[in-house]
């Protein structure tokens, strides 16, 4: 059974860094990608970043570029999201997702990824 476990979410004021970690269980293959998601309330989920594991090629939504940084260990099974100068409107719950296809060029879509964490909160407010 594949899971997918977050941890790393909380409370942070603005300008200030969190790191995410998303640790993935019983996926017996070398080649996928993860993908960091997230849902602010009344909004729709918003692909974040994502990165293919055998090659470590990584993507990023624009909102994120340049402040956020996503990598993986590939001995623990475990990719962070790397989030700085973070910002109010980073609020959100942050999902991190699987597609054992890899990472494409339409790695944003939701719909690629067959398994889901369930989430971490991560909220930016002084």
């Amino acid at each position: 059974q594949v899971q997918l476990q977050e941890s790393g979410g909380g409370l942070v004021q603005p300008g200030g860094s969190l790191r995410l970690s998303c640790a993935v269980f019983g996926f017996t293959s070398d080649y996928y990608s993860i993908g960091w998601f997230r849902q602010a309330p009344g909004k729709e989920r918003e692909g974040v970043s994502c990165i293919n594991v055998s090659d470590g090629r990584t993507g990023y939504g624009d909102s994120v570029k340049g402040r956020f940084t996503i990598s993986r260990d590939n001995a623990k099974n475990t990719v962070y999201l790397q989030m700085n100068s973070l910002k109010p409107e980073d609020t959100a719950v942050y999902f991190c997702a699987l597609d054992s296809w890899g990472m494409g060029n339409h790695w944003s879509e939701a719909a690629l990824y067959e398994y889901w964490g369930q989430g971490t909160q991560v909220t930016v407010s002084s």
